[in-house]
């Protein structure tokens, strides 16, 4: 077993993706990056404590490569946009691939690098790629938010989606 974190915007539209991949065994929404210890949603959200939401990813590297999740990160986010993703805004919606190992970390440099030369967006690619930190699990109610509040979620999801098309010159072309 094997973990990787991503910050790519509120959490609850970063779980699903992932979640749904044969040999993921958990998805967990929380913080991390910043400097206060065992932060609050309402702490994080008041961008004071340099946290950003991200999810904690445990999978099974037999079944699914490292690779395989950056690639799927990359689906998530605009890469582009350093102050937050799309509706989401502000330093704690940034764009992070966090890493563990200095393998994931050659990864994910080596998957930013082929982004940035496949000349997919207008923009500079600005998702940092960081040592991962100290990792703190959200509240039980940011758990699988996708599932336990399906409306609120396909509405954020709606936003998103409404967002990436309304703001699509920077998004990958066709």
């Amino acid at each position: 077993m094997e973990k990787a974190i991503f910050a790519g915007g509120c959490f609850w539209c970063m779980v699903e993706p992932f979640e749904e991949q044969d040999g993921i065994i958990s998805v967990t929404s929380g913080y991390t990056g910043g400097h206060v210890e065992n932060p609050t949603y309402e702490e994080v959200k008041s961008q004071t404590t340099g946290h950003t939401e991200a999810v904690e990813i445990v999978f099974d590297s037999a079944k699914i490569s490292y690779e395989e999740l950056v690639g799927i990160y990359w689906n998530q986010t605009d890469p582009t946009d350093a102050m937050g993703q799309f509706m989401d805004r502000g330093d704690s919606y940034r764009p992070v691939i966090f890493y563990y190992t200095d393998k994931q970390k050659k990864i994910a440099k080596d998957s930013k690098y082929q982004l940035e030369q496949s000349g997919r967006y207008k923009e500079p690619i600005v998702t940092k790629i960081q040592k991962a930190e100290t990792f703190y699990k959200a509240e039980e109610e940011h758990q699988e938010f996708y599932k336990k509040n399906p409306r609120r979620y396909k509405q954020e999801k709606k936003e998103r989606s409404e967002w990436q098309e309304a703001n699509k010159e920077s998004r990958p072309s066709a």
